[in-house]
């Protein structure tokens, strides 16, 4: 399930925060105890900060609400891949 929910997610955000000058890392969706998790990791030369993050939150957030692609509740994380 979560695999069609990541791919679909890509699709439909991935031009979003590129046009922002960021890439789409990686998506994530799990769950970890009772909770669902949507984490998308975004990147960009010379790193993100707070503010990349707070922008493409707010834009996914939207997006995914219109599309509905997610009908459980879920909590989104937006950030970047670290030093792995």
């Amino acid at each position: 399930m979560s695999q069609g929910v990541e791919e679909r997610v890509r699709v439909l955000v991935e031009q979003v925060i590129k046009a922002k000058g960021l890439e789409l890392d990686d998506v994530e969706y799990v769950k970890e105890g009772a909770h669902w998790y949507l984490r998308l990791y975004i990147d960009k030369d010379g790193g993100v900060d707070i503010d990349d993050c707070s922008r493409v939150s707010h834009v996914v957030s939207e997006l995914l609400d219109k599309s509905d692609i997610i009908r459980q509740s879920y909590i989104l994380e937006v950030s970047s891949p670290g030093l792995e």
